[in-house]
């Protein structure tokens, strides 16, 4: 029998936890030849979500539980979920229910055909806010464009993967995680299932849009130097632009005399070069920033408890 784990992050999702299991639980029944363990990981809620976690694991030997000392993100419950599984198989899962548990069989399937990971893309955002939308696809252009590391669009993290492949993930330790790219970095044989956005039926997101646009930045600057090797780009052009501003200049003061310079263009030229200096500080504060994180080598996650060691 292969044994699976599910993996589940939550973050304040008291209200709609016990559903997910018990719709999971209907679509798992019906699956035979494996061996299914819940690994819910409590990411620092300030709710009852930790409670719901323990009445499901005392009804249920099946369900296992961390719970985190604060909350530390998502990208942290994922690592420590994984860090946690054993078995053949792990599953990573949303517990809003908007990644559907009926594609479960479907996508065993295909490990059984021989892939390493199947693993679902939204193949539309019906219910998503216009504008969240829009930025969600520039961000995979860019993102695919600038990297080496090649994301399909929609990606989620709604997955199935082999022990070789959670074996290879773990190996990349670092604090400032981005879990799609690693996904697609560390190789390994895919096939995606495309399945129509679901809206959540209970709770809210815990994604703001400003969440959203570090996430999206964390995650081009993780694995791209395309945006240093921009600002050099941007260095040479300027320069480039200035030597040919002072080489015309020159000829007009030699050939029709000494102009006096025009204020609104001496003042257009400094507020421009001041906002690519600007620009450019940023750009390589947040590479710095990244090497800073992963210099203090400070733990991805702190457990508080946890039932995993339970008989």
């Amino acid at each position: 029998m292969t044994s699976v784990d599910i993996i589940v992050p939550c973050y304040n999702e008291e209200e709609g936890l016990a559903l997910f299991y018990q719709e999971t639980q209907k679509i798992l029944d019906g699956m035979t030849g494996y061996a299914f363990t819940y690994i819910l990981v409590d990411d620092g809620s300030s709710d009852k979500t930790l409670t719901v976690m323990k009445q499901l694991a005392a009804a249920d030997s099946h369900v296992k539980y961390l719970s985190f000392s604060r909350n530390f993100g998502k990208e942290a419950a994922m690592y420590a979920g994984l860090s946690a599984s054993r078995s053949d198989l792990v599953i990573i899962m949303d517990a809003d229910l908007q990644h559907p548990p009926a594609m479960i069989p479907e996508m065993m399937k295909g490990i059984e055909e021989g892939y390493d990971c199947c693993a679902a893309s939204r193949s539309s955002r019906k219910g998503e806010a216009p504008i969240r939308s829009f930025f969600s696809r520039m961000f995979y252009h860019l993102s695919n464009r600038m990297t080496n590391v090649k994301m399909a669009y929609g990606a989620v993290d709604f997955r199935i993967m082999t022990r070789q492949m959670v074996d290879a993930i773990l190996k990349l330790s670092e604090v400032e995680r981005f879990s799609k790219g690693i996904f697609a970095w560390v190789g390994f044989k895919t096939k995606w299932y495309p399945y129509e956005n679901v809206e959540r039926t209970v709770g809210t997101s815990k994604w703001s849009f400003w969440g959203l646009f570090r996430y999206a930045l964390d995650g081009i600057t993780s694995f791209s130097i395309v945006p240093l090797r921009l600002v050099s780009l941007m260095g040479v052009v300027i320069s480039l632009g200035a030597f040919i501003y002072i080489l015309i200049t020159l000829t007009q003061t030699l050939l029709f005399g000494i102009d006096v310079p025009g204020y609104v263009t001496t003042l257009c030229a400094v507020l421009f070069l001041g906002g690519i200096i600007e620009l450019s500080l940023g750009i390589v504060g947040e590479y710095i920033a990244h090497m800073y994180m992963e210099a203090k080598n400070r733990p991805i996650y702190i457990l508080k408890q946890s039932n995993l060691n339970d008989n």
